[in-house]
């Protein structure tokens, strides 16, 4: 808290600074509370007309310089560039009104900064326009989202005349891997004219950012604030006990842990190993206390007690999502009062109306009610879109008090809380379990502290024996993390780019992008480590030489021979695998055969050996202990051996537990369980029987220098030697490929498009290239090849719903299965689909460019069955996991992709007119229940 005496001189300068800055006088007064230094700051380089780009932590106010700008377009004040034209008789006209375009990454924010600036500026003044909604889009101010804007650009739409400022809230976005490109595409597209406010996260190159807009968008301001305006506090949450992270500041600074919390972690480790001693005996015995944290519901009620919820647990799965709603309920946690919880219903029951009643018992509607209406809710990307909105309005409310959520809530509507819990320092990102990185913590904590409501805010950690309390202090203390550029050229881009710029300027454009102004920039550090490690690798040498002989000959046949033997050990993993896939494509309904290995080895009946289709054969079986499901070869070490053949009835259903009992025990009855399976193990056997592995063998006991006593030492740094050589070849083509890369991906582009017709060989984009221009999708090509070759001409709605639909969907990492398709002309255009994709694949292959996703089939019966206007309990039992049905909001997720590309065709110049009017009955046919729902605008 400032003393009266310094407010006293902020209050006079803001009075000095008055006059030069009106607009910035009006919008504070509007405002009814004190703008922070550097919002300010960044306000007053807006009125001056530079561009500006704000970095500053989650909960600090960035947005009030993005509503600034809007104020500024309302005001009429004069952008970048403009000046004032005096009207006749020399008097100064009155100010233009000019238009403000205010981008998010995503239609929720966009829809929650739409109600904002309508309740500050009145309805007539706002529009929005997202995928679903588009609302009075010629007002002077419209949301929006980036992609929207990004499409207007290349269209030439004449809603850009006017155009005077443009906020890109959430900038830092152009870091994702999926659509960060976007945000590049728009910053260097945009007109000279058109002043960019840029609203990030603190990153730790905000520097070098702003002197890449500098380059593309001219004069910018750069504003960083780290200052938190709700502080921060870090916690542990050990056990029963609870202990801060930090002494103090000062000691968070340094990354110094409270020793307390380190003592007592130590302590319990030591209590655990002691443990796990005392009860081993000599021949294992009993393991010893595994660490059993604190459980789900009483960490919420310790939050309860001590005051700290509102709270957000995050946990990185679903299903643990779930879980824990359901285990606090288990246990009586009631956290709402009688007229909290009456409320609460009157509010579900408002919002679930558009939903048939006979479908929320489907989504689970009685549970989730259960829970909201004792303050607990689970947030993830499974759940139906409306339940999402619902759980965010009553948690912004205080009327749900603990959401258990996945880290997409950190990236999604303004959702503060008192309290952030992490369970878990570890996430799956898509191909691995990786740490979270600081940016990821920074980010997930940072929605700890509501402004305006918390003193302070605060974030807990659960301790367990992986979790070093030394590294949760590394992640709590780097504040920052640096922006990476995800920009690459797609198909799309470029047609767009030829078509505006042409081939030369556009391949100009791309060589002004951010992704290559890091890499450009890159290049000299990289060179400089080329040279450092050319140094070292001398000195290695040295250490190296021996004087029996040559060293370098005598290491080359130690790496020879390991490398064979890896290639052996190779050939015969693949060579197993293909007997493995030989054997379980000859099994038939009834035959009894052993999974050898995976969680479930044993005894199992084949109930549908799935043998048609795409894909390696992966059967349906039933386990002696009664669990159905599909094996795949990878749980085959040894070709799949019938042992019996048992009669399964006719119409068996694997999901009615005593069917599944019944055959069960047939299955144990053969008595096969007695007898254990072949072991492999060839490999080790082919090894020895190699004619060159021992032929290397032989020369290497026969060199000089195999009799040296130190050759293990000279070994060890001749292996140095090499990886380090490794490391510089690989530095050296980074340095090559980072030159100009997009340039030459650009090219390669280009010269794939020309040669499909797309672009012509003087570089004029053709009839083809137009439609591709127009195509949104990741799989832009392969739905223009699509819809040249007419693959999905003559097919019903319902059919072509189904057909689109393995263009856009994408199965999770978690699903694991070979999809079936509806017989017929589905069938048949899927089968067209995937042979111009492997065309197109094998094109990109030749060229060395990123090679297009396969299409997924995993949707295509889900999506069929419901655009044939059948029940949603079957449609989303019809998915491709056997396991458990498809959730709701993996439903309406990729549902409405699938009417997104509907709509695309159905505008598409190179769809045929019996097409479009079938794209249109589509998304008619698909458009209902669930997916009618719209959140109120």
């Amino acid at each position: 808290m400032s003393s009266p005496a310094e407010r006293y001189v902020a209050a006079r300068r803001r009075a000095a600074q008055a006059s030069q800055f009106p607009a910035l006088d009006e919008f504070a007064l509007d405002l009814g509370f004190d703008l922070d230094d550097f919002q300010r700051e960044a306000c007053q380089a807006l009125e001056r007309g530079s561009g500006v780009l704000v970095c500053a932590p989650t909960g600090a106010g960035k947005t009030a310089v993005g509503e600034f700008a809007v104020h500024l377009a309302l005001r009429g004040s004069p952008a970048a560039g403009d000046a004032a034209v005096p009207a006749t008789g020399g008097e100064a006209a009155p100010p233009r009104r000019r238009k403000c375009f205010y981008t998010t990454p995503i239609k929720a924010l966009s829809n929650q900064k739409y109600h904002d600036l309508v309740d500050r500026y009145g309805a007539e003044q706002v529009g929005l326009l997202t995928g679903d909604n588009a609302i009075n889009g010629d007002a002077p101010v419209v949301v929006m989202t980036t992609e929207v804007l990004r499409n207007m650009l290349y269209a030439g739409s004449s809603t850009l005349e006017g155009l005077a400022y443009v906020v890109m809230d959430e900038v830092h976005y152009l870091a994702d891997r999926f659509r960060g490109g976007v945000w590049e595409e728009v910053i260097i597209h945009l007109p000279a004219s058109v002043t960019l406010v840029s609203l990030s996260a603190t990153v730790s190159n905000a520097e070098e950012f702003a002197d890449w807009l500098v380059t593309v968008r001219g004069e910018t301001a750069v504003v960083v604030s780290e200052h938190r305006p709700v502080p921060l506090w870090q916690h542990m949450l050990v056990g029963k006990r609870m202990f801060d992270l930090f002494h103090d500041a000062d000691a968070a600074r340094k990354h110094d842990v409270h020793p307390e919390l380190l003592r007592y972690t130590r302590d319990t480790m030591r209590r655990m190993e002691l443990g796990e001693g005392r009860s081993a005996g000599p021949g294992g015995g009993r393991r010893g206390p595994r660490w059993r944290g604190p459980m789900r519901p009483d960490i919420v009620d310790r939050l309860d007690r001590e005051g700290l919820l509102p709270a957000i647990l995050f946990i990185f799965s679903r299903a643990g999502c779930a879980a824990a709603v359901q285990q606090c309920l288990a246990a009586g946690l009631r956290l709402t009062s009688p007229e909290e919880r009456a409320e609460i219903r009157r509010v579900v029951e408002s919002r679930v109306t558009a939903i048939p009643g006979e479908d929320l018992t489907v989504l689970g509607y009685w549970e989730w009610l259960d829970g909201l209406e004792r303050g607990l809710a689970a947030h993830h990307a499974g759940m139906l879109p409306v339940f999402k909105e619902v759980v965010e309005e009553l948690f912004v409310r205080g009327l749900v008090k603990a959401v258990f959520a996945t880290e997409t809530l950190a990236l999604g509507i303004n959702m503060p809380a008192r309290c952030v819990v992490l369970e878990r320092l570890v996430k799956y990102n898509g191909e691995a379990h990786v740490d979270l990185t600081p940016g990821e913590y920074t980010q997930l904590t940072g929605r700890a502290g509501r402004r305006g409501i918390d003193v302070e805010g605060h974030a807990v950690v659960v301790w367990s024996p992986e979790t070093d309390p030394r590294h949760v202090a590394g992640l709590a203390s780097t504040r920052t993390y640096p922006l990476r550029s995800s920009f690459r050229p797609s198909y799309n881009m470029a047609v767009n780019l030829v078509g505006t710029v042409g081939a030369e300027p556009a391949r100009a454009l791309l060589e002004s992008s951010f992704a290559q102004f890091q890499a450009d920039r890159s290049v000299v550090g990289l060179a400089r480590q080329v040279q450092r490690n050319t140094e070292t690798i001398e000195a290695y040498g040295a250490e190296a030489a021996c004087h029996h002989g040559d060293f370098d000959e005598y290491f080359a046949l130690r790496v020879a021979i390991a490398d064979r033997e890896r290639a052996i050990a190779r050939q015969g993993q693949s060579q197993r695998k293909a007997a493995a896939v030989e054997s379980l494509e000859r099994l038939r309904v009834g035959d009894v055969i052993r999974v050898p290995s995976g969680r479930r080895a044993g005894l199992a009946v084949v109930l549908d050996p799935a043998t048609g289709g795409f894909g390696e054969p992966r059967p349906l079986v039933l386990t002696q202990d009664r669990w159905a499901g599909r094996v795949s070869p990878g749980d085959f070490n040894t070709p799949a051996e019938v042992l019996a053949r048992i009669r399964v009835p006719k119409h068996f259903n694997h999901r009615s537990p005593a069917a599944r009992r019944d055959l069960a025990a047939e299955v144990s009855g053969t008595g096969l369980d007695r007898h254990g399976g072949r072991r492999g193990g060839r490999s080790r056997q082919a090894a020895g029987e190699d004619h060159r592995l021992s032929q290397f063998r032989t020369e290497l006991r026969r060199h000089p220098c195999h009799a040296c006593p130190d050759r293990e030492e000279h070994a060890r740094w001749a292996e140095r030697r090499r990886r380090l050589e490794k490391d510089t070849e690989e530095l050296r083509q980074r340095v090559t490929g980072r030159t100009g890369s997009l340039a030459r991906t650009f090219d390669l582009i280009v010269a794939l498009l020309t040669a499909r017709g797309y672009l012509a060989p003087d570089g004029a984009v053709t009839d083809a290239g137009r439609m591709l221009g127009r195509i949104w999708t990741e799989a832009d090509l392969l739905v223009a090849e699509c819809l040249r070759r007419g693959v999905w001409d003559g097919l019903s709605p319902a059919e072509l719903a189904s057909a689109v639909s393995v263009v856009v969907f994408e199965a999770r990492r978690d699903v694991d299965e070979r999809a079936s398709l509806p017989r017929g002309p589905v069938a048949e255009a899927v089968d067209e689909t995937l042979e111009l994709w492997s065309e197109i694949e094998a094109d990109e292959a030749a060229r060395g460019l990123a090679v297009t996703r396969e299409p997924d089939l995993g949707f295509a019966w889900p999506i069929y069955r419901w655009a044939r206007g059948e029940a949603l309990a079957k449609v989303l039992g019809s998915g491709h996991e056997i396991d458990g049905e498809m959730p709701a909001g993996d439903f309406v997720r990729w549902a409405r992709q699938v009417v997104d590309l509907l709509g695309q065709l159905a505008d598409s110049g190179g769809a045929s007119a019996e097409l479009r009017s079938t794209a249109r009955q589509a998304m008619g046919a698909v458009n209902r229940g669930v997916l009618a729902y719209h959140a109120p605008a």
